[in-house]
């Protein structure tokens, strides 16, 4: 599977900026049943919220993010949305999926260094490290998973063109 890992994407000063701002008591998360469309454990769980889909802006913090739009060149949004995994006694691997069923370029931005990561269909796994990037094509299968050395897996997930 075609990937590629860039550490230190953002310029620390900006990265330090979008961190805190995730991070802080204004931004919101929303309680998601569900992890992906695979979904068969029922006591998974996690939040999410969804600043760009179904062509429009879904968030009035949408343009916190513009940065990492500038900087992947994106030509056009399919959906962004940032991710907060919640810590678990032992790392929980969620059930393999794809964010869409069609081929289109896709990336996973980190926020925090964690043991959680990201799980290609050929076994690659991506470990979450703060200011890491990892584009790839999230039409293959992939699964996300939980962390247990933070309090959560924070990321943004972004789907474009």
């Amino acid at each position: 599977m075609l990937y590629k890992v860039i550490d230190n994407f953002l310029e620390k000063e900006e990265f330090l900026k979008l961190k805190e701002f995730v991070k802080s008591d204004y931004f919101p998360w929303f309680f998601q049943n569900e992890i992906n469309n695979n979904h068969t454990n029922r006591d998974d769980f996690y939040f999410t919220h969804i600043l760009y889909i179904d062509n429009k802006v879904n968030s009035p913090f949408y343009e916190k993010f513009s940065i990492l739009l500038k900087k992947i060149n994106c030509k056009a949004l399919i959906r962004l949305k940032t991710n907060f995994y919640t810590k678990t006694k032992k790392v929980e691997i969620h059930e393999p999926h794809k964010d869409y069923d069609f081929k289109h370029n896709g990336c996973i931005f980190s926020f925090n260094t964690c043991d959680g990561y990201t799980l290609l269909k050929d076994g690659t796994k991506i470990n979450s490290i703060e200011n890491r990037i990892l584009f790839f094509d999230p039409s293959i299968e992939h699964s996300s998973t939980s962390c247990t050395n933070d309090k959560g897996r924070l990321n943004v997930n972004i789907n474009y063109f």
